[in-house]
């Protein structure tokens, strides 16, 4: 057989296999068309709001996809810290996690961390006008951008609303002199709790319960749903409510952007779905659950107090101000400022 017989021979199988692979994923090490994706929260209780999110992304990319794709819900088993499942992410142990805009900084995507700071939005529906408008977008093309498509936000989750909790309650910033409270030690949200006197203190998640039942940490700030279902709200240090509102906190849902480019073009699209169902899921049953569980803690002996949150406003405003210069995003808070 001539050689360019063998060469037209050889052309025609290379066209053959091209034109086939051109419908499977290059994610997909089996060749059969179906890929696994692993997902995961830091949460590990089975009723929080993250894990509905997560099941219900994993329904529908399961059905969508009459079952070409396949999600592992992971609930804090292969990581409690949201550090861990970033990394794990960037590695590739992981597909989809939930992060926090704090631990995103640590991957030197500073312009997120704006979405951390404290009385930055008025109330929820500030938030959502931001989270679903103009600015979610460009956020989202900065996380992109920055992380050299390392990261590809889905979407948008909240955490609920975060209030302050400790051994006796706060009427005023003056109550909180000298109050060891668990939160971020460093950042914007260390710098505004230091200026109302307290003193922050770093505990791990899984480990402020007993922080709290022993006096080791006097008090510390988080949603209804979070706290409650771990209970600290029983013990001796985190009995008093004080509904601050500090934070109307944001998540965010994760994809690694190489690897979703990787996926079918309709494998992409149903996982576009998947996200968009699984962020009406999480956020309808966060605000449930944040007067369930505000209802729950009354009921077991919690005592919760309003406060005049103005003089806390006060103080994070210039803190904010100054924040958003030092990260180069005056702009963003100047949209955020607008939609109120």
């Amino acid at each position: 057989m001539s050689k360019i017989k063998y060469g037209f021979i050889f052309l025609i199988i290379a066209t053959i296999a091209i034109l086939s692979g051109c419908n499977t994923d290059e994610a997909d090490p089996n060749g059969d068309g179906k890929i696994k994706i692993i997902a995961a929260h830091n949460q590990t209780s089975p009723d929080n709001p993250f894990q509905v999110g997560l099941l219900k992304f994993k329904e529908v990319a399961e059905k969508e996809s009459n079952g070409s794709i396949e999600v592992e819900v992971h609930a804090g088993t292969i990581g409690t810290e949201e550090s861990q499942l970033v990394e794990k992410l960037q590695l590739g142990a992981a597909d989809v996690v939930l992060a926090s805009p704090g631990f995103m900084t640590q991957t030197g995507i500073r312009e997120v961390d704006l979405f951390s700071a404290p009385y930055l939005f008025k109330d929820y529906d500030h938030w959502l006008k931001t989270v679903d408008g103009e600015v979610g977008k460009e956020m989202a093309e900065i996380i992109n951008e920055k992380s050299d498509n390392s990261f590809k936000l889905l979407g948008y989750w909240t955490a609920g609303v975060r209030h302050y909790y400790g051994k006796k309650p706060i009427e005023s910033v003056e109550d909180l002199k000298g109050v060891s409270l668990r939160t971020q030690t460093s950042g914007i949200i260390s710098d505004f709790w230091k200026k109302t006197g307290a003193i922050p203190s770093n505990i791990a998640w899984g480990e402020l319960y007993q922080g709290l039942q022993q006096d080791v940490v006097d008090s510390s700030e988080n949603a209804y749903p979070f706290f409650v279902q771990q209970a600290h709200h029983t013990t001796p240090n985190g009995k008093y409510i004080s509904e601050t509102a500090h934070d109307y906190t944001t998540r965010l849902l994760l994809i690694n952007g190489e690897k979703f480019d990787d996926y079918s073009k309709e494998h992409q699209e149903i996982i576009l779905q998947a996200a968009e169902e699984s962020v009406k899921a999480e956020r309808e049953e966060t605000l449930k659950q944040d007067i369930e569980y505000k209802e729950k803690a009354i009921e077991e002996g919690a005592v919760v107090n309003e406060i005049d949150r103005e003089p806390f406003i006060e103080i994070a405003k210039p803190i904010l101000d100054d924040f958003a210069k030092e990260i180069e995003a005056e702009d963003l808070l100047k949209k955020i400022r607008e939609l109120e």
